[in-house]
């Protein structure tokens, strides 16, 4: 990678497998992102991204981008294909002309269609373009999570479905330097077991993997030495080998094949029926496999470098389960999980790649946080808000700051579901307190109100908690920081209570574990949020608020969309998933709008 221009601004794309972003690197540090889905409101939205584009180009003279940088080297991914074809062949002949069909037609020759599209969103000719660099998939990985980490030097785990061949790989970085330490290879791949398992449990590929952590608590891995004894071949040191006998993603356009749904006497589920007590004990089963094979990686990773400090991205570090069994585990003094670590977080770290390659000598501030709380997108001014407000024909209430959080924090108590949307919007696949749906953690019922009549989603869904971060340790294990949602924890013993609940299976989502029992799932964990002041003034005082009201620090937090649907962008956005679902008040700015009104 090379380039000619003193790299000041640097933009990464990622496109076209999904959740396509743009990200702008000025200095070194990341100042805008966003995912094309919150322009297009196409969940997972794979195009070209045309509108996160130009969000990261406004106020931007194209002059002084430096480079355009695309998050892997497509080259590298038509030779997987092929070599894939040929070992296979002519089994998966099927899938190799599907393939290669949208290989021909319009990723094989991806460096003249980026071109044209970035000609197109910077209305210049192509040759008076910024140059265009590429990365390969696992290093942009890897320079998200580290370049943004808090860190001077940490090992590096990037763990996902598959890049061009890698599917897991690791780094050593130092200063600005990361280096590449070792990798694993397609087909074998830990993301694409656990994506196996989800398309077997009934939920989408690449979309429903998080409901298949969510169910794995409901049941018991009693499959596990199943899964290890015919689909993978786990080595002490966590490197593994799956079984392609059982598997469908190399030669046809399943991911698994009849031989898996013969070793578990059952075929796949088929989506939106009822999840059975079978469904919840394989989901639990691959949820301790991987659990397993992230251990034993890391404390390899840890034994080959001897840093104290572990960063993780690609796909699998969102599986926050397996990511706080890990930070608990000790192995490494501190861990660091990239929040955007799925696809679209690859757009910020091939700008940061370029970045870092162009200035080996700069030192890296690592005193800031270097996501920003993820508040990367755009925010829209009082303006825009109240034009969304006056074109929707709805009443809105203005209240200045601490009267707002009182209002917010009664009408919480009172057992209301309030929309909050403030400010720039997040980066990655998690609100944090910008495009958000709130409620009272204390509530025994709420959290099957916001699943079913607001969220329209499964019934099984846990709600994640955020709390103030000076009374994390008075209610959870745990007084480590966790402002991204990155990692489970467990709610501290003082605070459950003992159930007399007869209820089995998915119904067991209604018994009461805690004082806190709406964000407190079926084995006494959390997805934690903590809240400082200095990271969101606004969600701090919020929550003060409900706190000096309640005593209770903590607060449901889910993303403000409703199922099927990006998180919201645009204050017209806002209110119209306001409009159509369950939700009882929206907080846009100081705006207070209630449904009755």
């Amino acid at each position: 990678m090379s380039a000619t221009k003193e790299m000041n601004h640097v933009i990464g794309i990622s496109a076209y497998y999904h959740d396509s972003a743009a990200a702008l690197i000025t200095d070194g540090q990341v100042t805008k992102a966003a995912a094309e889905e919150r322009f297009s409101r196409q969940k997972n939205d794979a195009t070209f991204p045309h509108q996160a584009l130009n969000y990261c180009l406004s106020n931007l003279d194209i002059a002084d981008v430096s480079a355009f940088v695309f998050y892997e080297k497509p080259f590298l991914k038509f030779e997987r294909l092929l070599e894939t074809y040929m070992a296979y062949a002519p089994r998966g002949f099927g899938q190799f002309r599907h393939s290669i069909t949208a290989w021909m037609n319009q990723k094989l020759f991806l460096k003249q269609t980026l071109k044209k599209e970035l000609s197109i969103a910077a209305n210049l000719k192509i040759s008076e373009l910024p140059p265009l660099l590429f990365t390969q998939h696992h290093q942009s990985h890897a320079a998200s999570a580290y370049y943004c980490s808090p860190y001077q030097e940490a090992a590096v785990l990037c763990v996902d479905g598959v890049g061009e061949w890698a599917t897991t790989s690791a780094w050593q970085g130092v200063g600005n330097e990361l280096r590449p330490l070792w990798q694993i290879n397609f087909p074998h791949s830990i993301g694409l077991l656990y994506s196996a398992f989800t398309y077997y449990c009934g939920f989408e590929v690449n979309s429903g993997e998080y409901k298949l952590m969510g169910l794995a608590p409901y049941g018991k891995p009693i499959y596990s030495d199943v899964i290890q004894e015919h689909l993978i071949d786990i080595k002490s040191d966590g490197t593994f080998r799956l079984n392609m006998d059982y598997f469908d993603f190399c030669t046809g356009l399943k991911m698994i094949n009849t031989r898996f749904e013969e070793l578990f006497g059952r075929p796949a589920r088929k989506p939106e029926t009822n999840i059975s007590q079978f469904d919840m004990d394989v989901a639990a089963s691959i949820q301790q496999v991987t659990e397993v094979v992230m251990m034993r990686l890391a404390s390899t990773l840890q034994s080959e470098t001897q840093s104290h400090q572990l960063c993780l991205a690609g796909g699998v570090a969102l599986n926050c389960v397996s990511n706080g069994k890990l930070r608990r585990q000790n192995l490494f003094r501190e861990v660091w999980a990239q929040p955007a670590a799925g696809d679209a977080g690859g757009a910020i770290g091939a700008a940061l790649c370029a970045w870092h390659e162009k200035h080996p000598g700069t030192p890296r501030d690592v005193s800031a946080d270097g996501m920003q709380n993820c508040l990367l997108g755009p925010s829209y001014d009082q303006d825009e808000i109240i034009t969304a407000i006056d074109a929707a024909s709805i009443k809105a209430e203005q209240l200045e700051w601490q009267p707002l959080y009182e209002t917010v924090a009664d009408l919480l108590a009172s057992g209301q579901v309030i929309a909050w949307y403030q400010g720039r919007s997040e980066f990655g696949p998690r609100a944090l307190g910008s495009r958000s749906i709130l409620g009272d953690a204390r509530n025994e019922t709420i959290q099957k109100t916001m699943n079913l009549k607001v969220k329209n989603r499964e019934s099984f869904r846990p709600f994640a908690p955020i709390v103030l971060a000076e009374e994390v340790s008075n209610y959870f294990d745990s007084n480590a920081m966790s402002p991204f949602m990155s990692f489970v924890e467990y709610v501290k013993p003082s605070h459950l209570v003992q159930s007399s609940s007869t209820s089995t299976g998915i119904d067991r989502v209604n018994d009461i574990r805690s004082t806190i029992p709406a964000v407190t799932h079926i084995d006494n964990s959390a997805r934690l949020q903590t809240v400082t002041q200095q990271q969101n003034p606004k969600l701090h005082g919020l929550l003060s608020a409900f706190h000096a009201k309640t005593n209770c620090p903590v607060l449901i937090n889910t993303s403000f969309n409703v199922r099927d649907e990006p998180i919201v962008e645009t204050p017209a956005n806002a209110i119209e998933c306001f409009l159509k679902s369950g939700i009882d008040v929206l907080v846009m700015d100081r705006y207070l709008i209630r449904k009755k009104h």
